[in-house]
């Protein structure tokens, strides 16, 4: 989808392969196949909002470590941690619960895509901060 959510924008929506049994069962087992590569070095996974949830418990549940969300700001109760990214098209805050990572547990994060990289990078020290 050119231009979306702004111009200048090229949006690759994932959730026709949701409503594919068929080709979501392969991305699973595409998704699994390669956590697993890395699955002794992993303690936790972690999902970021939104759609780092339809893919990040799938992982955790086949190699049976814990899944951990990290939403938007707002969004979690409790004492928690927050970062900053950029966008493509602005700002954004994402957050994690304070005591959820044990100090020194190795985590795979999950999204759905990487655009620039400020999403994954603010994850990252959100895991860093808070053990991980």
């Amino acid at each position: 989808y050119p231009d979306f959510p702004k111009k200048g924008i090229l949006f690759q929506d994932i959730f026709s392969l949701l409503s594919q049994p068929e080709a979501f069962c392969k991305l699973k087992k595409l998704l699994v196949s390669r956590a697993k590569t890395v699955a002794p070095q992993i303690d936790v996974v972690v999902g970021l909002d939104s759609r780092g949830f339809l893919f990040g418990p799938i992982i955790a549940l086949e190699l049976g470590i814990p899944f951990l969300p990290v939403r938007k700001k707002g969004k979690l109760p409790g004492k928690i941690f927050t970062e900053s990214y950029q966008l493509e098209y602005g700002e954004d805050i994402l957050e994690m619960q304070d005591g959820v990572i044990k100090e020194g547990q190795k985590a795979l994060i999950v999204d759905d895509l990487i655009a620039t990289g400020g999403t994954m990078e603010a994850a990252c020290k959100l895991v860093q901060r808070a053990g991980g």
